[in-house]
C-alpha cells in the first residue's frame, strides 16, 4: 500500500466531511454583504489543477410565510461559484458571469466539468469570468454527510442501516407528509429565487444587464424562458426589474429558451408520480396542497431519494479506487426498492428481470464498472441519465435487451439511441471499464451486438469516468436532485392555464437577447430544433455529456460546449 496516498485520501475525506456537512456551511463566517445572510466556503476537490477556484455560496432568502412550516435550511438559496484563481475575488469585477439553472432531477454539482472548463478557457485568453451553478431550493432537504465521509461502507451504513458519521445519524429520506411547503414550489417561486439571488449578489441592475448570461441545461432552458419573460415588481410598466433586463444574453444546453416542455417531451419516465394534467390547474394544486398528489417527482425504480443516493456512493468508489474490485452491490441492503432498481439496470432480458438471475451480485466488477453500469449510454436505459463514458471490458459482453431490445424498434427519447450492453459471464472474469479515451485503441476488443452492430466507437465516447465520479462524489451540492418539486413540472405542463399564463408578462423577453443553443448530437433534442436557432451540435454527445464531457476529445479537439460558452461570453452582447 502507498501510505502517502492513503494519508492523502484520509485528509481529503476529512476535509470533505467538514465542507459537505450542512452544519459546516451554516457555520461559515458571513462576509461584508450582510452579517448572517451570506456564507461562502471553499470546496476541496481532487480535480487536477486547472487554475479554477470553487466555493459553495449560501444566501438567506426566506420563503413567504404562506409556504408554511419547513426546515430552516430551506430559507437559504445555494450555488456553486467557479472563478479564475488569478481573477478578481469580487463577482462584480468579473468580465462576465454565467448563471445556470439545472434540469429535471439535477443539482448544481452536475455542472462541475463544464463550469471548470469554461472558466479555465476564458482565463487562458486573458479574461476572467465566473460560472454560477444554481441549486434549487428543495435541495435543502438533502443530507450529504454520508457521502462526505469518503468511505463507501460508512455511507451505506449511514443512509441505509442507521450508522453514524461524525456522531450524526441520518434522519431518513423525507416522505410526502413532510413536504407540505413544496406544494407551492412551482415556476413562479423558482424564477423569483433566481432573481432574488442575483439581486443580492449583484445589486447594480445595469451591471447585471451588461455582464450576466442566463441559461441552463434541459428544464433549465424552460426556466430561463420564464425568467426572461417575467416581471418582478408587480408593475409591467417599469422594466428595470424585468427578467430580460437582468441578462446580457441567454444560453441553452441541450434545450431551448422557451416557456414550453414540448422540446423535452418524452424525457420524463411514465412511471413517475406526475398527476394527470387533464385535471386542470386548480385540481392539481388541491391535490398537492392536501398531499393526495406527491409533492416531489419520484418513481419506484432509480428516480427516488433512496436510489439516487446510490449514484454518489458509486462515484465514491470510482474516485477512491477505480480499478479495484467492487463490493458495493453485495454490501447494499436488500429491500424492494434497491432490488427492483438493480434488476432494472442490470438485467440482460425480461427473464433475468423477473427472476433476478443472473443479477448484478453474480458478476465481478471494478468500482469504475459499477459507475459505468449506472450512468453510461450503453448501459442505463433512461436517456436523460446517460453519459458517454466508455464500455465494459475484461470479459465477453452481450446485448442488454431489457427494457427495450437492441435494434427491435425506433429508438425513443426515453431510452436513447445507443445499443445497450451487459457483461455476459457471471462468476467469471473481473469486468473492468474502458474509459472514453481508450475506446478504439489497438487493444480494444470492439464488442458487437448479436446483429453485428458495434456497441460503441471512439466518436461516441466523450466523458471521462473519473471526472464524472468526482462530480458525483465530491461536490457539496448534489449532482442529482432527490426532491424535485412536482409543481415545477405541472405548472409548465399547464402553461395555458390563467394561473401560469399570467407569469409571462414580457413575452418579447424570450428573444430580447442573443442566445447560444448547444445541442447533444445524440441527445433528447437531436434533429428537433429549428435551424433558425443556429445551434451548435456536439457530435456523439448524450444529454448529460453537454455538462460532463472531458476537456480534450478523442479526435484531439477541445471540448465544444465549453468552447462555445467561452466564445459567447467573449462577445459584446
Amino acid at each position: 500500500m502507498n501510505t502517502s496516498r492513503g494519508r492523502g485520501r484520509t485528509w481529503r475525506g476529512a476535509a470533505l466531511a467538514v465542507l459537505l456537512a450542512s452544519g459546516a456551511l451554516t457555520a461559515a463566517a458571513p462576509d461584508a454583504s450582510g452579517a448572517g445572510t451570506r456564507t461562502e466556503t471553499p470546496v476541496v476537490s481532487t480535480h487536477p489543477a486547472d487554475g479554477v477556484t470553487e466555493s459553495v455560496v449560501r444566501v438567506k432568502v426566506p420563503l413567504p410565510a404562506s409556504f408554511g412550516a419547513r426546515p430552516a435550511a430551506c430559507d437559504w438559496l445555494s450555488y456553486l461559484r467557479y472563478r479564475s484563481a488569478g481573477g478578481p475575488q469580487v463577482s462584480a469585477d468579473a468580465d462576465r458571469i454565467l448563471m445556470a439553472q439545472p434540469g429535471i432531477l439535477e443539482g448544481a454539482g452536475a455542472f462541475d466539468s463544464v463550469a471548470r472548463q469554461t472558466v479555465a478557457k476564458a482565463a487562458a485568453e486573458g479574461r476572467h469570468i465566473e460560472f454560477w451553478a444554481l441549486d434549487r431550493r428543495s435541495n435543502c432537504l438533502e443530507d450529504r454527510t454520508g457521502i462526505a465521509s469518503g468511505d463507501q461502507h460508512a455511507a451505506v451504513d449511514y443512509y441505509y442501516r442507521g450508522g453514524q458519521v461524525d456522531g450524526r445519524t441520518f434522519g431518513g429520506f423525507v416522505g410526502n407528509d413532510r413536504l407540505g411547503w413544496m406544494a407551492k414550489l412551482g415556476i413562479e417561486q423558482t424564477v423569483r429565487d433566481e432573481y432574488d439571488l442575483l439581486v443580492h449578489e449583484l445589486p447594480d441592475q445595469g451591471l447585471r444587464e451588461r455582464k450576466v448570461l442566463c441559461g441552463g441545461h434541459s428544464l433549465g432552458g424552460v426556466i430561463t424562458g420564464y425568467f426572461a419573460a417575467a416581471d418582478f415588481d408587480g408593475d409591467p410598466a417599469t422594466t428595470a426589474d424585468a427578467g430580460q433586463n437582468q441578462c446580457a444574453g441567454y444560453f441553452a444546453l441541450d434545450t431551448t429558451v422557451s416557456t414550453s416542455l414540448a422540446d423535452l417531451s418524452g424525457s420524463i419516465p411514465d412511471d413517475t408520480d406526475l398527476p394527470d394534467i387533464g385535471l386542470g390547474y386548480a385540481a392539481v394544486q388541491a391535490g398537492l396542497d392536501t398531499g393526495l398528489l406527491s409533492r416531489s417527482l419520484s418513481a419506484p425504480v432509480l428516480l427516488n431519494p433512496e436510489t439516487m443516493t446510490l449514484l454518489a456512493i458509486a462515484g465514491m468508489g470510482a474516485v477512491a479506487d477505480p480499478d479495484g474490485e467492487a463490493d458495493l452491490p453485495a454490501y447494499l441492503p436488500s429491500n424492494v426498492n434497491i432490488e427492483a432498481t438493480n434488476r432494472f439496470l442490470f438485467s440482460k432480458d425480461t427473464a433475468a428481470f423477473l427472476t433476478g438471475s443472473p443479477g448484478v451480485k453474480d458478476f465481478r466488477l471494478t468500482n469504475a464498472a459499477v459507475l459505468g453500469a449506472l450512468m453510461d449510454d450503453n448501459s442505463v436505459p433512461l436517456a436523460f441519465l446517460q453519459s458517454s463514458v466508455g464500455l465494459f471490458d475484461g470479459g465477453p459482453v452481450t446485448d442488454k435487451n431489457f427494457p427495450a431490445a437492441n435494434g427491435s424498434s425506433q429508438p425513443t427519447q426515453l431510452f436513447g439511441v445507443e445499443y445497450k450492453a451487459i457483461p455476459a459471464q457471471p462468476h467469471g472474469p473481473l469486468y473492468t471499464w474502458r474509459d472514453y479515451d481508450r475506446v478504439g485503441d489497438a487493444d480494444d476488443p470492439g464488442y458487437r451486438s448479436a446483429d453485428g452492430t458495434p456497441f460503441t466507437g471512439a466518436g461516441k465516447e466523450v466523458t471521462d469516468i473519473q471526472e464524472l465520479a468526482r462530480s458525483l462524489a465530491e461536490q457539496p451540492l448534489d449532482f442529482t436532485e432527490q426532491y424535485f418539486p412536482t409543481k415545477l413540472v405541472t405548472d409548465i405542463q399547464l402553461a395555458t392555464s390563467p394561473q401560469v399564463r399570467r407569469l409571462v408578462v414580457h413575452p418579447e423577453g424570450l428573444t430580447a437577447r442573443p442566445t447560444l443553443t448547444v445541442l447533444a448530437g445524440d441527445g433528447l433534442l437531436a434533429g428537433r430544433v429549428p435551424a433558425d436557432l443556429h445551434p451548435v451540435v456536439a457530435a456523439g454527445y448524450q444529454h448529460l455529456d453537454v455538462l460532463t464531457a472531458a476537456p480534450v476529445q478523442n479526435d484531439g479537439r477541445p471540448e465544444p460546449v465549453s468552447s462555445s460558452l467561452t466564445a459567447f461570453a467573449r462577445s459584446p452582447h
